[in-house]
């Protein structure tokens, strides 16, 4: 009887012994794997290609709640300074790759993700560009820029004021704005 037990038990530790290597083995097999098919395969590197599953909320999923929990209120309100300020920030730093109002950028479109239009309405709807968007959130979304998307921070580069001032104006961007800030936008 006692050798019938020593057989259990060693029975039992080699069974987890072969679940334990067999867990590496397939680990292995999956690393080496991935790495061959980065390697030799045919990745969606250009930004032609089709992405891979779910590529999209890689970013945005963890992109949203990490907004949420940082967003700012805007520390001024709105007027015709916060628009001409905010016009000159936006013609000199933004408008390259997001437009002004009449005007997209054609290489926009070749951009993966595409870079939005945000002088452009929507399909649905009286939004244009980002102003269904919290100003906060396109403040966040200008001071830290954000990964895999091509869009860089402006901190350092713009004041925290230049910062608000562009977010509330693209939050306006569906209202008509006065003439001089539509003139600034487009370099007149």
């Amino acid at each position: 009887m006692a050798s019938g037990r020593s057989r259990s038990s060693a029975g039992g530790s080699g069974g987890f012994l072969k679940f334990f290597l067999g867990f590496i083995f397939a680990f292995v097999v999956l690393i080496v794997g991935a790495w061959a098919y980065l390697k030799f395969g045919n990745p969606p590197v250009a930004t032609a290609d089709k992405p891979f599953p779910f590529e999209a909320d890689i970013v945005h999923v963890p992109l949203n709640a990490r907004i949420d929990s940082q967003m700012q209120q805007p520390p001024f309100g709105i007027s015709e300074d916060v628009y001409e300020t905010g016009a000159m920030a936006y013609k000199l730093q933004c408008s390259s790759c997001h437009g002004v109002p009449g005007h997209d950028v054609a290489f926009a479109k070749n951009m993966y993700p595409r870079a939005p239009q945000l002088w452009k309405k929507h399909s649905h709807g009286d939004v244009v560009g980002v102003s269904d968007d919290e100003p906060g959130e396109t403040y966040w979304k200008i001071k830290n820029g954000i990964r895999l998307t091509g869009m860089p921070s402006f901190k350092g580069v713009l004041t925290n004021d230049q910062m608000w001032d562009v977010a509330l104006l693209l939050k306006h961007a569906n209202e008509q704005l006065p003439d001089p800030v539509v003139g600034m936008l487009k370099g007149q």
